[in-house]
C-alpha cells in the first residue's frame, strides 16, 4: 500500500523552465484522461443505485446514478437502503426539498407511506469507523507513529504529542485522503490507559449523499435521502450519515427549483418532482445496467492527478495553489460504453 501527503511540498512548486518547444504541463483532466486500463476500477452493478425523475422539459429522461459506499462505512444504513430499493419503496414519493447551495432531498413527503420490516437502527457510533492501530515503536510511547490500513493518500504516520493531539492538516479533522476511492478524514481517538485508535470518517464533499434524520439520537433509516448540491458542508461529518455520492446525473438535482418554505421544503406539492423509480442496477435486465469505473486512487496516474489539482501548473494558471482542500480533488469517474 502506497501513502501520499496531501499536502503539498513547497519544493513541489519547483517547477523546472521549459524548452520554448516542450509540451505545456497536462491538465488534470488530461492526466485522468491518459491513464493506463488498468488503473482504472470497474463499479460493481450491486454497488449502484439507479434514480429515475418524472421527464422533465420536452419529455426529456431525468437518470441519477448513486455509488453505494464500500466497507466499512455506513453498512447498516446502507443494508435499509438495499432493502427499501428491493422493496420498489421510493417508486412514487418524491424530491420534496431543494435548498441553496445546500442539499437536495428526497423520500416520503407525508411521511405516512410504511417501511419495509427488518430495517436495521443503527446508533451514532456509526457515523466514525474505527480500526486497530498498526504501531511502529512502543505503542505506550504517546510519540509512537500510528498507521491508518486502507487508506491512499494519506500520511502514513502521524506523531502524537505528549497531550495526544496532533498537528491538524485539514479544519475538520488531523488527517485527510482517500480510502478506495472514497475522500476521508483520519484522526486518533483516546483509549484506555492512553492508547489510541484510528478512526475515519467520510466526507461531505459535492454530491455526497446522506441520511436524513430528526433530532439526535435519531439517525435515520435510509427512506429519507439528500444530495450535497452546494459548497461542500464539512460540519455534518460525523454528525450524520454518509452512504454514497452521485456518479451520473447531479444536474437534475441542482438545477431543481429552490424550495420557498423553511429548509427548502417546496410549500406545495405540485413543486414536488416525482420519483419514477429508485433500483439496484442489479436488478435492471443486464443490457439496461449502467457501468462505470473511477481512476484507482493507489495508481500513479491519481499520484499526478491529485498534485495537478493542488498545482495547475496548466497555461491559464500564473500561481500555483501549493495544496488543495480535499473536496478539490475529487476521485475521477467515468462511463463505460458497450462496445
Amino acid at each position: 500500500m502506497r501513502y501520499l501527503l496531501l499536502t503539498v511540498a513547497a519544493a513541489s512548486l519547483a517547477v523546472p523552465v521549459l524548452a520554448q518547444d516542450a509540451a505545456p504541463p497536462p491538465s488534470p483532466g488530461e492526466i485522468a484522461a491518459a491513464a493506463k486500463p488498468d488503473e482504472w476500477v470497474a463499479i460493481d452493478a450491486a454497488d449502484l443505485l439507479v434514480m429515475d425523475l418524472a421527464s422533465g422539459a420536452a419529455g426529456k429522461t431525468r437518470r441519477v446514478v448513486i455509488q453505494l459506499m464500500p466497507a466499512p462505512f455506513s453498512q447498516g444504513w446502507i443494508g435499509n437502503i438495499r432493502k427499501l430499493a428491493t422493496a420498489h419503496w421510493w417508486d412514487g414519493t418524491s424530491v420534496n426539498r431543494v435548498q441553496d447551495n445546500y442539499v437536495a432531498q428526497w423520500g416520503d413527503a407525508t411521511e405516512k407511506k410504511p417501511l419495509p420490516s427488518g430495517l436495521a437502527v443503527v446508533p451514532e457510533s456509526e457515523y466514525v469507523s474505527h480500526f486497530q492501530t498498526f504501531v511502529s515503536g512502543n505503542e505506550a510511547d504517546p510519540k509512537a507513529y500510528y498507521r491508518y490500513p486502507f487508506v491512499e493518500m494519506i500520511s502514513a504516520e502521524l506523531t502524537v504529542a505528549k497531550d495526544g493531539k496532533g498537528k491538524r492538516q485539514d479544519g475538520y479533522g488531523y488527517q485527510t485522503g482517500f480510502s478506495k476511492g472514497w475522500p476521508v478524514v483520519g484522526e486518533l481517538s483516546a483509549r484506555a490507559k492512553g492508547k489510541y485508535q484510528p478512526a475515519l470518517w467520510p466526507v461531505h464533499c459535492y454530491g455526497a449523499v446522506g441520511v436524513g434524520r430528526n433530532m439526535s439520537p435519531d439517525t435515520g433509516s435510509g427512506a429519507e435521502l439528500y444530495a450535497v448540491i452546494g459548497h461542500a458542508p464539512r460540519h455534518l461529518d460525523r454528525n450524520i450519515a454518509l452512504v454514497g455520492r452521485v456518479i451520473s446525473g447531479i444536474e437534475y438535482l441542482s438545477s431543481l427549483p429552490r424550495g420557498t418554505e423553511a429548509l427548502g421544503f417546496y410549500a406545495e406539492e405540485k413543486e414536488r418532482v416525482p420519483i419514477v423509480s429508485i433500483r439496484i442496477a442489479s436488478e435492471l435486465p443486464a443490457a439496461e445496467q449502467p457501468k462505470f469505473e473511477y481512476l484507482s486512487t493507489e495508481s500513479e496516474s491519481f499520484a499526478r492527478y491529485a498534485d495537478a489539482r493542488a498545482n495547475r501548473r496548466d497555461p491559464f494558471f500564473i500561481t500555483p495553489a501549493g495544496g488543495a482542500d480535499i473536496c478539490n480533488i475529487p476521485v475521477p469517474v467515468r462511463a463505460v460504453t458497450a462496445k
